[in-house]
């Protein structure tokens, strides 16, 4: 996959990240994939619990060494990203995939029905919050609400958008509906276009997304509804939700959007 130059690297001889810019509470880096040791680090994430104001804290990752924030859960059964069976070696680069594609042939394996494209993006509009600035909000509202991430940590990759973030560490929580998680990205990048998505939070087999432009009638979040389910179909197999008509109806104004594949 094509990336930036990686910091990383650095935070090894500068645990501190001063010389990047950054004031790091003491954290570890991340390397080991489902193959081995990667040549260099993936991700680096603090050992503390992540406390709310710590995604704020980190802001200045962004402008001074390209590092874009991300909170993952350490609490799971698999435990922290050193479990999470990371595959870098066999992800691609998003930017070399058409979403509209993607979503297509998700949708033909499952359904009967012609693939009715993508959602039209919504009309701009002047209330809609600035997507970094909901993140931030949404980041502090998932380590205050206690009910989406067990032991959160805060955590940073080297990442030329927010949507690129499950690609560029090699995140294999879709293995069993997507070998090559960048196909997925490219369609988050399409969301990050047309709806304001930031990635906020991965666990092993979790994503979660903040949303500054939801669909906020009927008719979009239909339309949306269609790509969610293509994009993860156990959004509604597996879930409680009895159908796409009633899983839309819960995405109108929702500024959380959240996956998870059996």
């Amino acid at each position: 996959m094509a990336t930036l130059p990686n910091p990383l690297p650095t935070l090894a001889t500068d645990p501190s990240g001063r010389s990047l810019g950054l004031t790091l509470q003491p954290g570890t880096l991340i390397d080991v994939t489902d193959e081995g040791r990667w040549h260099e680090p993936l991700l680096w994430h603090a050992v503390q619990p992540a406390t709310p104001g710590d995604w704020t804290a980190l802001a200045p990752a962004r402008r001074t060494a390209g590092l874009l924030p991300l909170l993952i859960d350490v609490g799971g059964s698999q435990g922290g990203p050193e479990g999470w069976e990371l595959m870098p070696g066999d992800t691609s680069y998003p930017g070399d995939h058409d979403p509209d594609e993607v979503l297509a042939e998700y949708w033909e394996d499952t359904e009967d029905d012609d693939w009715p494209g993508l959602a039209p993006e919504p009309r701009p509009d002047s209330a809609s919050p600035d997507p970094d600035t909901l993140a931030t909000d949404i980041a502090d509202h998932l380590l205050t609400d206690g009910t989406w991430l067990k032991e959160p940590r805060l955590a940073l990759v080297p990442a030329r958008r927010s949507a690129d973030i499950p690609a560029a560490i090699g995140w294999s929580g879709p293995v069993n509906h997507e070998n090559d998680v960048a196909r997925l990205c490219a369609v988050l990048r399409s969301w990050e276009d047309r709806f304001g998505v930031r990635v906020v939070a991965l666990t092993f087999d979790q994503l979660i997304l903040s949303v500054a432009a939801p669909p906020t009638t009927p008719a979009e979040a239909q339309a949306v509804a269609v790509e969610h389910f293509a994009f993860c179909p156990d959004t509604i197999n597996q879930s409680s939700t009895p159908s796409l008509d009633a899983y839309a109806e819960q995405l109108i104004d929702q500024e959380i959007w959240s996956f998870w594949w059996d």
